[in-house]
């Protein structure tokens, strides 16, 4: 069909060309310009399951493919992830959300905008070879207990187990012994007597028999017995003057995370190990796997914080540490889903 007089065929393509830009504008629109595009992030035990969809995000390429350059920071613990934080070293941490809380009570306030799991993951257990007649938690008592870092999360729960068994946080001695192999030879040389830690590090003590596990948060239910409520874990959080100055970065660094905790929902057994690190695996893939199948249902599924889990946290912490009954926590300010959902919206998770 001839093209009318007036119009010819270089304007007709030029009007469809503009066309088609003013569809696409919308689409461009919603990719806004990142306040920051290298962002320094520090975790506390990269190679630890409660910090598989950090591992996700980062291995697939989903940071890359928002625009941002992460730069991982790895640290013994989630208590010295956030000291780097604190300390400028590091913009965000991908650690616990009970920091919030402690950090308000000091009046530094930070906020998680990302859940990466919906349970603490962290099981307690004493050493069936230093303590073969254990019979209650008041047998800890002048023992040396393991934690990820002291004032980690894996400290909060071996505090939380000791003060329902009676005791108190100075009744023991807590060590650090990180989340990989130096947990597993700190346990089985004899240096410490019990263990707080998180997988596979305890699954693989659990299946060797070398730990009884008393205390366990890494099946929903068992967070539920523990804490009596949902339980948020691992996330990612920051000062919240850092996330009002660049909300376009944590938007990007949200969409990362919840790409990959879609990715996670139907992931089999080998694409996990086609992804993770070799070295994560602390040389026993089978039970690398049996770890993350233990874990499976308590990673987050769409990186939303639940409402009731900060209460759920602000008691927990409440029953043991005094700072944390005096001070007035303004729970809403520890959190925001303002991310997460536009994130869950854009990638139907």
């Amino acid at each position: 069909m001839p093209y009318p007089p007036s119009v010819s065929r270089r304007a007709f393509a030029s009007a469809g060309a503009l066309f088609v830009a003013s569809l696409a504008a919308p689409a461009l629109r919603a990719q806004p310009k990142l306040e920051k595009t290298r962002v320094a992030l520090a975790v506390g035990g990269r190679a630890a399951l409660y910090y598989l969809p950090l591992t996700i995000a980062d291995q697939l390429g989903y940071f890359r493919a928002e625009g941002l350059e992460i730069e991982i920071s790895d640290f013994a613990g989630g208590a010295r992830a956030l000291q780097a934080v604190v300390g400028g070293s590091a913009d965000v941490c991908s650690g616990a959300f009970e920091h919030t809380i402690n950090l308000q009570s000091k009046n530094q306030m930070f906020q998680a905008f990302v859940l990466q799991g919906r349970a603490p993951q962290i099981a307690f257990g004493v050493s069936t070879k230093s303590m073969p007649n254990y019979k209650s938690v008041a047998d800890l008592r002048g023992k040396k207990i393991g934690v990820t870092a002291p004032g980690s999360s894996t400290n909060m729960v071996a505090n939380l187990v000791l003060s329902r068994g009676g005791l108190k946080a100075g009744d023991v001695s807590f060590i650090g012994v990180g989340t990989a192999a130096g947990a597993l030879s700190a346990l089985r040389s004899g240096q410490i007597d019990a263990i707080s830690n998180v997988d596979p590090v305890m699954t693989m003590l659990e299946q060797k028999g070398d730990v009884k596990i008393i205390s366990d948060t890494r099946t929903l239910k068992g967070t539920l017995e523990v804490f009596g409520g949902a339980m948020p874990a691992g996330c990612l959080y920051a000062p919240t003057d850092f996330i009002q100055k660049n909300p376009n970065t944590c938007q990007a660094m949200t969409h990362a995370i919840v790409r990959g905790l879609k990715w996670l929902q139907t992931a089999g057994p080998g694409d996990i190990i086609k992804t993770v690190p070799e070295s994560y695996l602390l040389g026993d893939r089978a039970l690398y796997l049996a770890s993350f199948n233990k874990v499976r249902e308590s990673i987050s599924l769409d990186g939303l914080i639940p409402d009731d889990g900060p209460r759920t946290a602000l008691k927990a912490l409440a029953s043991f540490d005094p700072a944390i009954r005096a001070a007035k926590i303004d729970l809403a300010k520890t959190y925001t889903n303002e991310f997460a959902r536009r994130a869950k919206e854009r990638f139907q998770a």
